[in-house]
C-alpha cells in the first residue's frame, strides 16, 4: 500500500465515548490515537505514513488525537495540524503544555500562569487551529499552587481558545483542587495490564468520584504488551525504551512472562495480544478511553479491531489475576519524581 493517494484503509468503525459530565462531557471515539510516536522517541518516523495513518483513523472513526507541544519538540503539533487541516470539524483535538523544553536538551515543568497563556498560543499556532478541544496540564508544578495554573487555564476556556481541560499524572488531591477550579473533564495517565497502579491508589477512585474521564496512556505497555519485543536489541537505537527499567535484564525476563498470559489468552481466542490488552481497558467502564500509539496503519488496523473484542467476565478477571498491580518488575520511568503530584 502506498503512503498517498485516495486509497481508505477499511477498518472497523469505532464506536464513541464521553469524558466527563454535565458542561465538561465531551464526546470522543472509544478508542484514540496517540500521535507522539510519529515525531520522538520510539525510533525514526515517516512523516508520510504518519500522515497517511492519522488520515486512515479518522477514516475509521478513529476522532480522538492525542499530542503535545513538547513532542518532536514541538513538531509533533504541526504534523497533527496538516493532517486535520481538512477535516478539523471531525477531530477532538487534545494536546498539552507543561513539560516545557529548551535548545540544550533540558526540560522543566511549568505552571506559571504566564507559560499556561504562552503556550496555548503556540499550541494554536503549531496546530492550526482557533481552539483546541481538550487541553491538558501535562505535569503538574509543585512550585506553583494547581489553582493558580487551573486559573489561568479557566480564563482560556472563556476566551474560547480552548473547549475542556484536562490533567496527566496527578495525584488524587491534585485532581480534587483542580476540579473545584474548573471541571476537568479528562485524567490521562499511564493505565493497562503492565501498570495498573491507579487502581489502588486512589487515582481511579478519584475521577470516577468526581465525574472526569480516564484516558490511559501507553495502554499496550509501551508496546510490550504486543508480544513483539523480546529483547531490547528489537529496539532502535534511539528509542528511549533502551534505558526504560521494565525492558532491562531481569525486569525484561520477569515481564516476558508475563505478557505470556496475554499472549496465551489472545491464542484461545484467536486474536492478538494487543487487541486483548486493549479489550481488557475497554471493559473497566464507558469513562476509559484508551490512546494507543502508532505511526504505521498495519497497527492502526490491529488495535481498532480491539473494539470488536469482547472478554468475558471471567476472562477480564482471569487477567486482573495473573497481572496484579505490582506484578511488572521495574520502575515506569527511570525517574519516577516528576509524576503523581
Amino acid at each position: 500500500m502506498t503512503t498517498t493517494g485516495p486509497t481508505r484503509t477499511t477498518v472497523p468503525t469505532a464506536r464513541r465515548r464521553v469524558l466527563g459530565t454535565g458542561a465538561a462531557a465531551l464526546e470522543v471515539s472509544a478508542l484514540g490515537l496517540g500521535c507522539m510516536g510519529m515525531s520522538e522517541f520510539y525510533g525514526p518516523g515517516d512523516e508520510q505514513e504518519s500522515l497517511a495513518t492519522i488520515g486512515a483513523a479518522l477514516d475509521a472513526g478513529i476522532t480522538f488525537l492525542d499530542t503535545a507541544d513538547m513532542y518532536g519538540p514541538f513538531t509533533n503539533e504541526e504534523l497533527v495540524g496538516r493532517a486535520v487541516a481538512s477535516r478539523r470539524d471531525e477531530v477532538q483535538l487534545a494536546t498539552k503544555f507543561g513539560n516545557e523544553r529548551f535548545p540544550d536538551g533540558t526540560r522543566r515543568v511549568n505552571g506559571r500562569p504566564e507559560y499556561v497563556r504562552s503556550a496555548c498560543d503556540a499550541s494554536l499556532r503549531r496546530l492550526g487551529v482557533d481552539v483546541i478541544d481538550l487541553y491538558y496540564q501535562h505535569r503538574v508544578d509543585t512550585t506553583v499552587p494547581v489553582e493558580e495554573t487551573w486559573g489561568a487555564m479557566a480564563e482560556l476556556v472563556a476566551a474560547g481558545k480552548v473547549r475542556h481541560l484536562g490533567i496527566s499524572e496527578a495525584a488524587p488531591e491534585t485532581i480534587r483542587r483542580a476540579h473545584a477550579v474548573h471541571p476537568v473533564t479528562a485524567l490521562q495517565t499511564e493505565w493497562s495490564l503492565w501498570s495498573r497502579d491507579v487502581e489502588v491508589d486512589g487515582v481511579l477512585d478519584a475521577v470516577r468520584e468526581l465525574g472526569i474521564g480516564f484516558v490511559p496512556y501507553s495502554p499496550l505497555g509501551r508496546g510490550f504488551l504486543t508480544g513483539a519485543i523480546r529483547s531490547v536489541d528489537d529496539l532502535a537505537p534511539d528509542d528511549f525504551r533502551r534505558h526504560n527499567p521494565r525492558f532491562q535484564g531481569e525486569n525484561m525476563q520477569r515481564n516476558l512472562r508475563l505478557v505470556e498470559e496475554v499472549r496465551s489468552l489472545a491464542a484461545r481466542k484467536g486474536v492478538t495480544a494487543s487487541q486483548v490488552a486493549l479489550a481488557w481497558l475497554l471493559a473497566k467502564g464507558g469513562d476509559v478511553v484508551p490512546i494507543p500509539g502508532t505511526k504505521r496503519r498495519t497497527r492502526l488496523v490491529e488495535n481498532v479491531a480491539a473494539l470488536d473484542v469482547d472478554l468475558t467476565a471471567e476472562e477480564v478477571r482471569h487477567l486482573d489475576d495473573v497481572l496484579p498491580a505490582g506484578a511488572t518488575a521495574g520502575d515506569r520511568y527511570p525517574d519516577m519524581s516528576p509524576l503523581r503530584r
